[in-house]
């Protein structure tokens, strides 16, 4: 249980970093708009994955 517990907490770091990396570039980088949208993609699929964690498994 732990362990499940350990990896929900590293996956929404990860989702919390790579969201902000995404704003980051979609709106502090014009030329940048696709690279920030797949980013915040990246990051929710990311959280997706934590969420069926927590609740399927």
């Amino acid at each position: 249980m732990k362990n499940r517990e350990e990896v929900r907490n590293i996956l929404n770091t990860v989702f919390l970093l790579l969201a902000l990396v995404g704003v980051v570039l979609y709106f502090a980088l014009p030329a940048h708009h696709v690279a920030g949208l797949v980013v915040i993609g990246v990051a929710m699929i990311i959280k997706t994955v934590e969420f069926f964690i927590r609740f399927m498994l």
